[in-house]
Formats: C-alpha cells, sequence, structure tokens
C-alpha cells in the first residue's frame, strides 16, 4: 500500500516509458482514471480502460503509452502537491507549462482538469502534477 497513489502512478508512467513498454497496468481508482482521462486527451498517453477483474481480483487501469518515431510522448512528468506539502493555486497564478507545449493537472471544486480548462473557467484548485 502506498501512501501516495497518484505519485505511484507518475512513476509507473515513467518506468513504462523509460522500459519501452507498450502498455502498463496499475491498481485502478476515480482519481488515476480522470488524470489518465487527462493525459489522454492532451495526446500524452493511446488509451486508457478499466479492467473490471485485474490481478488479486481488483479493479486494474490499464493505460497504452505513447511513442512518436520511437521517442516517449511525456518528456518530463512531475508531481507537484504531496501529502506533506499540498500545493493550490488562483486561477490567475496558474503557470503556463513548457510555453505551452505542456500541461498541468489540478484537481478543483468542478473535477479534474487541466490549466488551460481552469484558465478559462476562472476556477483554481490543487496542482496534481506537470507533464510535458
Amino acid at each position: 500500500m502506498t501512501t501516495d497513489p497518484i505519485a505511484d502512478m507518475l512513476t509507473r508512467i515513467r518506468n513504462g516509458y523509460m522500459a519501452h513498454k507498450h502498455e502498463i497496468t496499475l491498481p485502478y481508482s476515480k482519481l488515476k482514471h480522470s488524470v489518465a482521462d487527462i493525459l489522454v486527451e492532451e495526446k500524452f498517453v493511446t488509451s486508457v480502460e478499466k479492467v473490471p477483474e485485474g490481478k488479486q481480483g481488483f479493479p486494474d487501469l490499464k493505460i497504452r503509452l505513447k511513442y512518436e518515431g520511437g521517442r516517449a510522448a511525456i518528456t518530463e512528468v512531475t508531481r507537484v502537491s504531496k501529502p506533506g506539502h499540498r500545493v493550490y493555486k488562483k486561477s490567475e497564478e496558474l503557470p503556463t507549462i513548457q510555453s505551452g507545449y505542456g500541461v498541468a493537472i489540478l484537481s478543483t471544486s468542478q473535477g479534474i482538469m487541466t490549466n488551460k480548462k481552469a484558465k478559462k473557467l476562472g476556477v483554481g484548485g490543487e496542482m496534481v502534477c506537470t507533464v510535458w
């Protein structure tokens, strides 16, 4: 049991790319699924699906990694807000990641979304991670 499941998810994605895997599986949660859906929308991974009967009889999340010309679609993924140090930003304080090529994923009162969408809606929240 990990104390930070999102950090575990991001590490599995990072390690999957480093090992040139085509897909990874991890324990399912709604938060992880929401973060993975954003990665699909932003074209950092190919697809995400919930596997109802995964390892040990519990649901799993299967993420298909994306490569462009043999190179990983994700250059870097960083956990921003951690269990011991939460990072909250107002909509005016949201950063631009890698001149707009990357995204910050936020947990807001209106759900999980990117920094671009949060700025448009004028909402702030907890910065979960940055990806580029």
